[in-house]
């Protein structure tokens, strides 16, 4: 069989899919654990469109925070607690012991270290002038 590749900038979600597919088949044959879930927690306006909220999934009883956005106008409210509040006690339902996720240094590294996350990790320079940093927390 012949194979070429390709190199592509579109962010084509069915690619990614099957991408990931031989991938995750491989970690399960490997660890025996299948237990990969999205996990979301919206933020909805009065018309009910998603304005915000927090995107992640638990996994190997790990929670991984992949976004959390609270819209300028609503910051102040203690929204950001409420999501990561409500993600986390679900991660606790599915099993999990700990989280982790990243976030930028002119995002929100003091958020999450007040609610007891902690760094184990920093890339430096990344954008130019910033770091990028890796947190974690036993739940």
């Amino acid at each position: 069989m012949r194979h070429t590749t390709e190199l592509t900038d579109t962010g084509d979600d069915s690619i990614r899919a099957a991408i990931a597919r031989p991938l995750i088949a491989y970690n399960v044959q490997q660890t025996g654990v299948a237990d990969y879930r999205p996990l979301a927690v919206v933020i909805r306006d009065e018309e009910g469109e998603v304005v915000g909220g927090l995107w992640g999934r638990t996994v190997y009883g790990w929670l991984y925070v992949e976004l959390l956005v609270v819209p300028d106008s609503l910051r102040g409210q203690r929204l950001g607690t409420a999501l990561m509040d409500k993600a986390e006690a679900e991660a606790v339902s599915r099993g999990c012991r700990a989280a982790w996720l990243d976030t930028f240094s002119f995002q929100a590294r003091g958020f999450y270290e007040k609610r007891g996350y902690r760094c184990f990790g920093e890339l430096g320079d990344y954008p130019p002038g910033f770091a990028r940093y890796f947190l974690t927390k036993n739940l």
